[in-house]
């Protein structure tokens, strides 16, 4: 069964939508955890707009399962993880004026200068992650760069109006990760992933983990954390 990782984010953009100090990102990731989560994400962004250095901090100290890193291809984020020495640091794109990430990280011709990058992370023990559009050269160019995952972007199916659309995107995502585990990189999914969509992906063979975020937050503001996620578990064991 690929395992469900929980992005809390969006608790940390409510807390600072008021700058108080609550709700706690650190508090919600445990709930998620009680509910069965196998790790929790958080992209801690250069304008720090909702997770903040703390909340790296207090998760990397306390949570029982494992924290995924998401962050820019900065010097600045390297020596924060270095320090924090999260179980996945996943290079992603950002800009300052999104509302979300938009898409995967453009890696073509930059494959040595990331492999470089890496390197500091991967002596340090900590495995890596290229979030990328499910395109078989940007999969061929991440395979170069020796990242040990790739998360495919399933946004632009997760956004598709049409249901020939939809099956565009979901053959595109198939193929790469295809693609990926013929070139030795194992597999996660994630953006825009909902109590509804992710049937799609039943039975779909090679996918590591699920990276789910805003659906499973915006029902835990109905239901709570711990049943959200159970909720979310449910339907992904449905597919084994």
């Amino acid at each position: 069964m690929p395992d469900l990782i929980v992005n809390v984010d969006h608790i940390a953009t409510i807390r600072q939508a008021r700058l108080a100090h609550e709700p706690d990102p650190v508090h919600a990731a445990h709930h998620a955890e009680l509910g069965g989560a196998h790790g929790i994400i958080v992209h801690l962004r250069e304008d720090r707009r909702h997770i903040q250095d703390r909340d790296v901090r207090l998760l990397t100290q306390t949570l029982g399962t494992k924290l995924h890193l998401e962050m820019a291809a900065t010097r600045e984020m390297q020596d924060i993880a270095l320090q924090a020495k999260p179980h996945i640091v996943c290079l992603v794109p950002e800009k300052r004026q999104e509302l979300t990430t938009e898409g995967g990280m453009n890696l073509l011709g930059r494959e040595t200068e990331l492999q470089e990058y890496l390197q500091p992370l991967h002596q340090a023990d900590i495995t890596s992650s290229l979030f990328i559009d499910p395109d078989p050269d940007q999969i061929k160019a991440a395979a170069e760069i020796e990242a040990e995952y790739i998360e495919l972007h399933t946004g632009h199916f997760a956004d598709a109006e049409t249901r020939a659309g939809r099956d565009r995107e979901l053959d595109r995502i198939k193929e790469g990760l295809a693609l990926a585990h013929n070139l030795g990189l194992k597999v996660n999914l994630g953006h825009g992933l909902t109590y509804a969509n992710i049937h799609a992906f039943a039975h779909m063979p090679g996918v590591s983990e699920f990276s789910i975020g805003h659906s499973i937050v915006a029902r835990a503001s109905l239901v709570g954390m711990e049943r959200a996620v159970r909720d979310m578990l449910d339907i992904i064991r449905g597919f084994c």
